[in-house]
């Protein structure tokens, strides 16, 4: 997998909504009614992750889950981050996101 310049990894986040870069990682904080919807969120996540062989870190903190991509054996950012963003934005908005 190729490593992105940061330059494009900021034109790649325009398109996630929420999404934050920080130095080598992009990272979006996630917020939720009760801890259990955090914690079911990340299970979630923890699946898709899985099955992608991309895994997130996760802070949880009562009610808000902060996930962080960044593609370790590449050291920076890869196309692989912005897929698992893209699937972790659907989990939350799909299930989660206040109507």
């Amino acid at each position: 997998m190729t490593k992105l310049t940061l330059t494009d990894a900021d034109r790649r986040l325009k398109a996630l909504p929420g999404w934050g870069r920080r130095a080598l990682t992009i990272r979006r904080t996630f917020q939720f009614k009760r801890f259990m919807d955090g914690i079911e969120f990340v299970g979630r996540v923890a699946a898709a992750a899985e099955a992608s062989d991309h895994h997130p870190d996760v802070n949880i903190r009562w009610n808000k889950v902060t996930l962080a991509l960044s593609t370790h054996s590449e050291g920076g950012l890869t196309a692989k981050d912005f897929s698992m963003a893209r699937q972790c934005g659907l989990i939350f908005s799909r299930q989660f996101a206040p109507r």
